[in-house]
C-alpha cells in the first residue's frame, strides 16, 4: 500500500489538466497520482493517457458530482493518505512535505495548504484560504476570507493551526478516517460536503489543520462560477442538510433561526433584482423539507457514534453580525476570544 495517493477529480476539465497537471507531476515526488474522471465527454482521459502514462486513470460511470465522484473512485485506491486535489490548482515545489509532517499525530484527520488565487497570487482564494471555521449559525468563513471579502496575503496567517474544516480543493486526509465516515455525503452532490465530512470526523475526536508552509494556487469557480444560481442553491441547501445532520443542540429552533437569516438573504437578492438567486434560496429550503425524514435518520446515526467531540475552530459569535453590522471584513479583526480552542473549551 502506497503512503500517499493524489487523486484529481475531473469532469470535462481537459484545459485545466493541460495547464496544471505538469506542476503536480513535477513537484509531487514519488506520490501516486490518479485521475478520477467523472464520465467526461471531452478529451480529458485521452490527453492524460497519451501524455502522462505514469498517471493512473479511474473512469467513473457517471458524473455524480464531487461527493459521489470521489466516493466511487476512492473505493479503488489503497493508500494511507488521500490528497484530494481540484483540477484547477497549481501546486508549488515542496508542497507535500509540510502537509505530511502535520499528520504525524494520529489524532489529526486531515489538513490543507494555504490556498492563494491563481489570478491574483498575492491574495487568498475563496475556497479555503488559510483554514476554515463555522460561526454560531454555521456560516463558513476562513482565515483570509469572510463572505466575499478576500484579504491580501501579507503572511499574517502563516502560522500552522487547528481549524474547524479544511478545504476540499486540496485536502489531505487519512484514508482510514475517510472510509470510517463512509466518505462524502452523496446527497450534497457538490459544495460544503468537505465541511460536513470534517464536522463528522470532529465528532469522533479528530482534528483538522492548515499548514501554510504548503502553498497552492487555485483558479476557483471552475465548474460553477461563484455568482451562479446553481451554486447559490447548493450552498444554501447543503448548509441546511449539514445543520440537520450535525447540530448538537435543539434542532428546530436552530432551523427556524436559519430560516429567518436565509429569508433576509432572499430579500437582499430580491432588492438587487437577482430573482434566480432568490428562487435558489427558496428551493433550497423546499429540498430540505422534502428530505427531512432521511436527514433525521442520518442525524440519529451520527449521534450514536459521537465520542469526545472536538469543537475547536468553532466561533461562538455571529459572522453576519460582525461583517454586516460591525464592518469586520478581516479574520484577524474578529473577537478571538469567541473562538473555541483547547484553552477555553
Amino acid at each position: 500500500m502506497r503512503e500517499l495517493s493524489i487523486v484529481i477529480l475531473n469532469w470535462n476539465g481537459c484545459n485545466y489538466l493541460r495547464q496544471f497537471l505538469p506542476s503536480v507531476t513535477a513537484f509531487s515526488g514519488d506520490a501516486r497520482i490518479i485521475l478520477a474522471d467523472n464520465a467526461s465527454t471531452d478529451d480529458s482521459v485521452y490527453f492524460v493517457r497519451e501524455n502522462y502514462p505514469a498517471v493512473e486513470i479511474i473512469v467513473n460511470t457517471e458524473n455524480g458530482g464531487f461527493a459521489k465522484g470521489y466516493n466511487d473512485a476512492l473505493k479503488h485506491v489503497k493508500s494511507k493518505y488521500y490528497l484530494l486535489l481540484n483540477s484547477d490548482i497549481e501546486v508549488t515545489e515542496n508542497w507535500l512535505s509540510p502537509l505530511l509532517e502535520r499528520m504525524t499525530d494520529d489524532s489529526v484527520a486531515g489538513c490543507q495548504p494555504k490556498v492563494l488565487s491563481y489570478h491574483n497570487k498575492h491574495h487568498f482564494e475563496h475556497a479555503g484560504a488559510s483554514g476554515g471555521y463555522l460561526d454560531v449559525d454555521y456560516f463558513p468563513f476562513c482565515r483570509g476570507r469572510i463572505f466575499d471579502s478576500i484579504e491580501a496575503d501579507e503572511h499574517q496567517y502563516d502560522g500552522a493551526t487547528e481549524v474547524f474544516w479544511a478545504t476540499g480543493a486540496a485536502l489531505l486526509i487519512r484514508s482510514e478516517v475517510y472510509h470510517r465516515l463512509g466518505g462524502f455525503d452523496e446527497s450534497f452532490f457538490a459544495h460544503m460536503e468537505e465541511i460536513d465530512l470534517c464536522w463528522r470526523a470532529k465528532k469522533l475526536g479528530y482534528s483538522f489543520h492548515v499548514e501554510p508552509k504548503s502553498i497552492v494556487y487555485h483558479v476557483g469557480g471552475g465548474t460553477l462560477s461563484y455568482m451562479s444560481p446553481r451554486k447559490t442553491y447548493l450552498n444554501f441547501r447543503n448548509s441546511l442538510y449539514m445543520i440537520v445532520k450535525n447540530h448538537e443542540g435543539l434542532l428546530f429552533p436552530k432551523l427556524f433561526s436559519r430560516m429567518c437569516l436565509d429569508g433576509i438573504a432572499g430579500v437582499r437578492f430580491l432588492v438587487k433584482g437577482e430573482l434566480k438567486n432568490l428562487w435558489a434560496v427558496l428551493t433550497s429550503h423546499f429540498s430540505m423539507y422534502a428530505n427531512l425524514s432521511t436527514l433525521l435518520k442520518k442525524r440519529k446515526e451520527i449521534r450514536k457514534s459521537v465520542n469526545n467531540s472536538n469543537k475547536n475552530g468553532y466561533y461562538k459569535g455571529s459572522i453576519l453580525w460582525a461583517y454586516y453590522f460591525k464592518r469586520v471584513s478581516k479574520y484577524a479583526d474578529l473577537n478571538q476570544r469567541l473562538f473555541i480552542t483547547d484553552k477555553n473549551v
